[in-house]
């Protein structure tokens, strides 16, 4: 069975953060693969959004036989098992230029990278597009791939 390095990328700024993380990370280790290296937690104000919560933010490296969709698939489930709330109908309806994409939550998981794999689709981009904006990623990620 073929083996591949994928990097995730967490977030929580609901609830006890910390153990939001630990709890993901946990998660991460039974259904997705093996964490081979953990960043420390870092606290970051909200991007994109406002917010009075701010976030803890980790990386982590992952060893998985997975697919990048089954990688995609089986964050989201653990995403939604921990109490994030995905769009609903009704906030579908609300007109686009109201419309936030980011929020509160009490955990998010991106992929970040996938051995070094570049896929493009619409719900599925990797690289992540928009990680070398974010310093939440960047300083935790560049921690675990210097040693």
């Amino acid at each position: 069975m073929e083996s591949h390095q994928v990097y995730l990328g967490l977030g929580s700024n609901l609830g006890d953060r910390r153990q939001n993380l630990n709890r993901a990370i946990r998660l991460i280790g039974e259904r997705v693969g093996t964490v081979l290296r953990q960043s420390s937690f870092i606290e970051t104000e909200p991007w994109g959004f406002e917010s009075e919560h701010t976030f803890l933010n980790a990386v982590i490296l992952c060893e998985t036989d997975k697919t990048p969709r089954e990688v995609l698939q089986l964050t989201q489930q653990i995403e939604r098992d921990m109490g994030r709330r995905k769009k609903t109908l009704s906030s579908l309806l609300i007109p686009l230029f109201a419309y936030k994409r980011y929020s509160d939550r009490p955990i998010d998981i991106d992929i970040l990278m996938y051995d070094d794999l570049t896929v493009d689709e619409p719900d599925l981009k990797i690289p992540h597009p928009l990680m070398h904006e974010r310093d939440f990623v960047m300083i935790p990620l560049k921690e675990i791939t210097d040693n």
